[in-house]
């Protein structure tokens, strides 16, 4: 068994490339996607908790409207997000 050692460039270039990967992925639905995000299609989307996206709403990173009892995320928003992570 080789073991491996991972620099935190390794992970900085890692994250580089994850990031490049869900911009192209949002950035070829974009034609098909919806303009309003329920909590589950942003879960889903970013692959992150509930915790998680509690605590970008509560930090205001993600701004979202309750509507009826259910949040809603403006995709707009979202691609911001990804954006401003990357920079």
């Amino acid at each position: 068994m080789a073991i491996s050692i991972i620099t935190k460039e390794d992970l900085q270039q890692f994250k580089i490339e994850l990031l490049e990967g869900i911009k192209d992925l949002l950035q070829a639905r974009t034609t098909e996607q919806k303009l309003w995000l329920r909590t589950s299609e942003v879960r889903k989307l970013l692959n992150i908790s509930s915790g998680t996206l509690q605590n970008l709403r509560i930090n205001g990173t993600l701004s979202c409207r309750k509507i009826g009892g259910m949040l809603y995320y403006n995709y707009k928003d979202i691609e911001k997000l990804l954006t401003d992570i990357k920079k």
